[in-house]
């Protein structure tokens, strides 16, 4: 290859590639890209928008390298601990940089939006031959100056436009740019001004004297000057809908006096986040139980970066985190505070703006993206946010210098991204970046996982425990109801035992609330006919259809294939079907029958899809505008309430009976996090356990709240069939349109891994739901010991993937890794 003098740059690009791709930078952009920009690159007959990941002078290939397009930055959207993370992110959990990218990046940030070409400035002086096409092109982007890639596909009657577009590149006529105005638009608000002239007082008396016979814009005028202040020292900017409102005139007035040159109308870019002063107070102070731990915690992070809060619920752990955000500040630090659920958001707001006003800032899906767009914004250019309370996707955020991370409820596994990749689990993927920046990281939790604790006990982690309710109040009183005996003597009324609805009762004519549990939503997880005992099942997935009453339709909760409640029974022409089992909706519509007067509402995924609905829920609750709140797991998690006195616990076996190693510690949490709920503040709550197995070792540690010998069990049980924390796991995933091929793909991909690994893998098997989205799947898992070269093995596992998807046969089956999989 001959000698050059460009300089290169490595783009990360928004695809499943496993590499970074290389590109010359043009000659006026060099100097001036810098790593962590974004760019537009030319891949194949597409343009995509990446970020600069590496910068260096010389490239050893033997082909022609193509010309990065556009810059769209002024400054890097990326600070260099990010990247630094995203490689982290790739590596450990096997996934593709691009992956990465498109997960950490607001969509407003990822510029896949159309290709805007317009024509250079000094594009009549170039003596340059062109074809018929881009004759017809160039006509056309003279007439209209800016166009899209596709209109000018559609004007010049090309199917592919990269070959135009391209060949007008190279011949240096057109500029190629990304335009921000499909994903992402500032906010503006329009204000009015006198113009340059007006401000002349001589000029603003000949000015009223005109305006003599036309009262209207006079009118207008004198509103204006009064309510700007025009006239005396202290100006204050108008905005054009408050001039409007005041002083009755039509906008046509307003425009009048703009085209008589006295007035003119100017935008602002207004944020769209509450950034307005708040009167802030000072932190609650700690009990003596809160300063013990508060004083524990920081003695161990003088020597441990890690500590694990082990609290009771209602023990006063957000007091604690705000007594260690406060210190984090005062350093000059930033800080980090996750939350599992997005429902725990509205609750905690409230309470860190009380001290922290509006140094906080909140981050989650929810959000409309233009939001999310200006929160990165605010950290990138450090616009005032120290604090962001956000969920698993806040780890990607641009933070300067962060001190702190609190991980609260760090057990739950909604930390753990599923689909689509990187499948990285938050809390660990935290710990790694309070690392990256010399932070410290506190995980908080009344059920710690095991892994956690075990970090703990091993002195991997610092452990502080708090096992002293706030104001001393008593744990609640837990009863089992032995619901197999129940049923036989028939004494349960539908889904609800006679004690939990005497309880009910109580707690309705104490003017106290009540929560009940489920942990499935919907109205009953499926329909069956009575007469031939079919069941709907989805048409892409095999899986039965949950019925949801509400929306009278049944739902396929894995690709959201949804069809009309069947008048009669489409195998045999019955018109009777019956539900089966039952769900949050059916639970809602069964409690309102028993108790009629009673306020009831439901916290599940139907009814909290939006940042409003979650936050009026909670709110309703909060204020005692619902009396029985029926709900999923989103009620277990870290609410407080301080009106609830009962909690029901409607059907613990449905946790315990799940096909999964973790399926024991899971409902050990569940169970105790939402028992937790009861009888925060005042005297003690009762929560009553209904459950087919009243003598189940799980049952009886939730009841004695004894962790420690869930623990222990859980342990002993894992270190027998090498489960974490004694080996680690990798899930692999083998998926394919067609049931043959994915079976003899995942046979290969089996054999392959045991020639290297032996007996520590296990499978292929059949995963619980073989098929979804019209996609077969097969599983293989891989047990790993956790002291083993764990990069190595991956190293190895991913060889095997290529391997197989190299083989003709299986070039469109997809292989998917799972690391550490929840």
């Amino acid at each position: 290859m001959k000698p050059t003098n460009n300089t290169y740059a490595d783009i990360i690009l928004p695809l499943p590639l496993a590499n970074t791709y290389t590109y010359v930078i043009p000659a006026e952009y060099e100097g001036k890209l810098v790593v962590g920009m974004r760019v537009t690159v030319p891949v194949k007959k597409k343009i995509y928008t990446g970020i600069v990941y590496a910068i260096h002078a010389s490239c050893s290939v033997d082909y022609e390298l193509k010309s990065i397009l556009s810059v769209l930055d002024e400054h890097p959207i990326i600070r260099d601990p990010q990247l630094k993370f995203w490689e982290w992110i790739s590596q450990y959990y096997q996934s593709f940089l691009g992956d990465v990218y498109k997960a950490a990046l607001p969509s407003g940030l990822k510029l896949d939006s159309e290709t805007h070409v317009t024509l250079k400035a000094d594009f009549e002086e170039m003596d340059v031959d062109f074809t018929p096409q881009q004759d017809k092109a160039i006509a056309i982007l003279l007439r209209e100056r800016e166009v899209t890639v596709s209109e000018l596909a559609k004007w010049v009657g090309v199917k592919e436009p990269y070959s135009l577009v391209k060949g007008l590149f190279d011949k240096g006529v057109i500029v190629v740019s990304e335009s921000l105005r499909e994903l992402y638009k500032p906010k503006k608000e329009d204000f009015v001004r006198l113009t340059e002239t007006a401000q002349d007082e001589e000029r603003l008396k000949t000015i009223f004297d005109e305006l003599k016979k036309a009262q209207k814009q006079l009118d207008l005028l004198l509103v204006f000057l009064d309510l700007s202040q025009n006239l005396e020292k202290g100006k204050q900017e108008l905005l054009k809908k408050t001039l409007l409102e005041k002083s009755g005139a039509s906008l046509a007035i307003l425009k009048v006096l703009v085209a008589k040159n006295v007035l003119e109308i100017y935008s602002k870019e207004k944020s769209r986040l509450d950034l307005s002063d708040i009167k802030t107070h000072d932190r609650y102070p700690l009990n003596k139980f809160q300063q013990k731990a508060y004083t524990e915690i920081n003695d161990h992070f003088k020597q441990k970066n890690v500590v694990l809060l082990h609290g009771v619920t209602s023990s006063g752990k957000t007091e604690i985190y705000i007594h260690l955000i406060e210190d984090a500040l005062k350093s000059g630090k930033q800080v980090l505070y996750l939350l599992p659920e997005i429902a725990l958001t509205s609750q905690l707001t409230n309470r860190l703006k009380r001290v922290f006003g509006n140094k906080l800032g909140i981050y989650h899906s929810k959000f409309p993206d233009a939001e999310r767009v200006e929160i990165w914004n605010n950290l990138l250019l450090d616009k005032g946010y120290e604090i962001i309370l956000g969920v698993r996707s806040s780890v990607f955020l641009p933070f300067r210098d962060l001190g702190l991370v609190i991980i609260d409820e760090e057990h739950e596994n909604t930390y753990k991204q599923y689909d689509p990749a990187p499948r990285y689990h938050a809390r660990n993927a935290a710990i790694v970046l309070a690392a990256m920046h010399g932070a410290k990281a506190l995980l908080g939790t009344a059920t710690p996982s095991i892994e956690s604790y075990n970090n703990a006990l091993t002195g991997k982690y610092g452990l502080v425990e708090l096992f002293e309710r706030h104001q001393e109040i008593a744990l609640p009183n837990i009863i089992a109801v032995d619901t197999k005996e129940l049923r036989r003597k028939k004494q349960m009324k539908s889904f609800f035992s006679p004690l939990l609805l005497q309880h009910i009762e109580n707690a309705l004519a104490a003017n106290k609330q009540v929560i009940l549990f489920q942990n499935r939503r919907g109205y009953a997880p499926y329909v069956e006919c009575t007469q031939c005992a079919y069941v709907p099942k989805c048409k892409n997935c095999d899986v039965s259809l949950t019925l949801h009453k509400s929306f009278n339709a049944l739902t396929c909760h894995y690709c959201g294939y949804t069809e009309k409640i069947p008048a009669k029974c489409p195998s045999c022409g019955n018109d009777k079907l019956e539900s089966k089992g039952f769900g949050t909706e059916k639970i809602e519509d069964e409690i309102q029958t028993l108790f009629p007067d009673a306020r009831i509402s439901r916290l599940d995924l139907d009814t909290s899809r939006t940042k409003t609905a979650y936050e009026k829920i909670i709110q309703d609750f909060q204020h005692h505008q619902v009396d029985i709140l029926v709900g999923t797991q989103m009620v277990s998690k870290g609410l407080d309430f301080e009106h609830v006195s009962l909690v029901g616990i409607l059907n613990a076996d449905n946790m315990l009976n799940y096909p999964d190693f973790r399926a024991h510690e899971r409902a050990f949490q569940l169970m105790a996090q939402v028992s937790g709920r009861a009888g925060r503040k005042g005297k003690q709550g009762t929560v009553i356990l209904q459950t087919s197995d009243v003598n189940h070792p799980i049952i009886q540690q939730v009841i004695a709240n004894d962790y420690l010998s869930m623990y222990k069990q859980q342990m002993q049980e894992r270190e027998d069939f090498n489960y974490p924390p004694y080996y680690r796991l990798i899930n692999v995933q083998v998926k394919h349109r067609e049931l043959n091929t994915v079976n003899k793909a995942a046979r290969k991909m089996a054999d392959e891994l045991r020639a290297v690994f032996g007996l520590r893998v296990l499978g292929p098997d059949n995963p619980p739901i073989t098929r979804i989205q019209n996609l077969f799947l097969k599983r293989i898992v891989l047990k790993i010991e956790a002291n083993a070269p764990n990069d190595k093995a991956k190293e190895l596992i991913q060889e095997v993937s290529m391997k197989i998807i190299a083989d003709e046969q299986f070039k469109s089956v997809t292989i998917q890794l799972d690391v550490d999989p929840m």
